[in-house]
């Protein structure tokens, strides 16, 4: 990374501070707007009218569509102006429209969107939140402060998660739903007010799940979700019936994690 612009192509039209950190190759646009505190690494690509603010870190090959707000102040009352930060991984892309705003002192001081990503139209990643790598939101998918998601995750077109959620690696948001409880790894949830409607099966064997995984993963969401007994005792006998299954353990040690919400259940009846 080098502070000097040279070596990179900057539109004539483009305003970038002089202090912004512009690596060698990287690309920007006709009337992008670039802030002192910026790093963009080889090969970010900033097509035109971005707008790019605060503490934020860019990592290489990302792509950025017009009219994307990239690390301008939270929309948060308690935001005091502390010098927080925003870190964009390597091969995302970010399409038009797409808003993302960096962390704040009551959450860590940084939000963080993964490698590979996938932003698409609208869509909206709020303070403090953690996005894992090659995560997909849809259009106008919105995301509340301090929510965590999971590697391979989907968000389905204006869905929206609230504050402090969970969603789980390989998990699937229905459009139009929104979340207010933690989504399992591999669950798949849709509704006004989100209810688990089973596992994500097609997710699971695109990403080339074996098998018995799957087989695994089916079992085991059955059993943790039966009417017999208590939700604590399920998880139990299914942790020790399924020690040797990974993708299994993962929705075990994501149901015990500490967290402000609920685990989302599917609806009354309808268990599995």
């Amino acid at each position: 990374m080098v502070a000097a612009h040279r070596m990179s192509a900057i539109h004539p039209t483009a305003i970038v501070d002089p202090k912004a950190r512009i690596a060698e190759g990287a690309e920007i646009g006709p009337y992008c707007v670039v802030g002192p505190d910026v790093e963009l690494a080889q090969g970010v690509k900033l097509l035109s009218h971005v707008v790019m603010a605060g503490r934020t870190r860019v990592g290489p090959r990302t792509r950025i569509f017009p009219f994307a707000s990239v690390g301008h102040p939270p929309q948060d009352l308690k935001y005091k102006g502390e010098s927080s930060t925003l870190v964009i991984g390597a091969d995302t892309t970010i399409r038009e429209h797409v808003t993302i705003n960096p962390g704040t002192e009551g959450g860590g001081m940084q939000t963080v969107v993964g490698d590979r990503c996938l932003l698409m139209v609208g869509s909206h990643v709020a303070h403090d939140c953690k996005l894992g790598n090659d995560v997909i939101m849809a259009n106008n998918a919105t995301l509340g402060g301090h929510v965590i998601v999971g590697d391979f995750a989907i968000l389905g077109g204006l869905c929206a998660i609230h504050q402090f959620v969970r969603i789980g690696r390989h998990a699937m948001v229905g459009g139009m739903s929104g979340v207010e409880n933690d989504v399992i790894p591999y669950g798949s949830v849709m509704g006004d007010r989100a209810r688990l409607g089973g596992l994500n099966l097609i997710g699971i064997k695109r990403r080339g799940f074996s098998r018995d995984d799957v087989h695994a993963l089916r079992t085991a969401y059955r059993l943790l979700f039966a009417q017999e007994g208590t939700l604590l005792e399920r998880i139990a006998d299914v942790a020790r019936l399924f020690s040797a299954s990974e993708p299994v353990q993962d929705i075990i040690d994501f149901i015990k994690a500490d967290s402000q919400r609920a685990i989302c259940q599917p609806r009354p009846g309808n268990p599995a």
